[in-house]
């Protein structure tokens, strides 16, 4: 039988944020999993649950928040910005009461703040992210047969939200993300075969979410490890 999954929730503002957990709420070693931001976070969410299913039947309790604005959320997401959900991250941290941090990618760019042994998996900077999703509107709407660029895009946010990667991001979260950088904090940790680095795919970079087993598998044992040599 599969391990089921505790619903919980975060009160941030005026809404009641989503969190999706496995494990005893009693666990010694409680992580907080910060997804990647935006598309990305979609095509590795089966990944992380998987990940966090193993670390369940090992005594290791994980959260997985939502971001305001995001999934089932009733914020508005044409009003987030990288502070915001900075914020909803450090909150989501207050009242969950997690012993550990985990972010992979653009979640590394919202965990600053939280005062707890935060490990990281491949993290980017803002720039980059939004360098992506710009590139891959203005191929969309070449497709679509019209013209724009990096620049009518900036201008046109300046006056609305813009569609990238299927969100509404205002000019706010857009010069957010642009400056963007994750902190000097914690362990770094980067995909591939040599020692120290977690074995698996990049699988934010692919064009539909997949699951992998075995990178569940070994981001688990990774998380598993790194949380016991630091507290827990």
């Amino acid at each position: 039988m599969r391990l089921a999954p505790r619903h919980l929730s975060y009160r941030f503002e005026d809404f009641d944020e989503a969190c999706l957990s496995f494990g005893d709420a009693e666990a010694a070693r409680v992580i907080l999993i910060v997804p990647p931001l935006f598309d990305e976070m979609n095509r590795v969410r089966a990944v992380l649950i998987g990940a966090m299913r193993e670390l369940a039947t090992g005594g290791v309790t994980t959260l997985l928040p939502d971001f305001p604005g995001c999934n089932e959320s009733l914020a508005p997401i044409p009003e987030q910005t990288i502070e915001s959900w900075t914020r909803a991250m450090n909150v989501s941290a207050g009242q969950l009461v997690p012993t550990h941090v985990a972010s992979i990618r653009g979640g590394a760019l919202i965990v600053s703040g939280i005062a707890l042994p935060q490990w990281r998996l491949s993290s980017v900077k803002g720039a980059s992210l939004l360098k992506t999703m710009l590139r891959t509107r203005i191929a969309s709407d070449k497709e679509a047969g019209h013209l724009t660029t990096v620049d009518s895009l900036m201008t046109d946010a300046q006056s609305g939200p813009i569609e990238l990667s299927g969100y509404l991001l205002g000019a706010e979260m857009l010069a957010g993300l642009d400056g963007a950088v994750p902190g000097d904090v914690g362990v770094e940790v980067a995909l591939g075969d040599d020692p120290g680095q977690l074995r698996g795919k990049p699988l934010w970079l692919r064009a539909e979410p997949q699951e992998d087993a075995e990178m569940s598998a070994a981001l688990a044992a990774e998380l598993d490890r790194w949380s016991a040599l630091c507290g827990g």
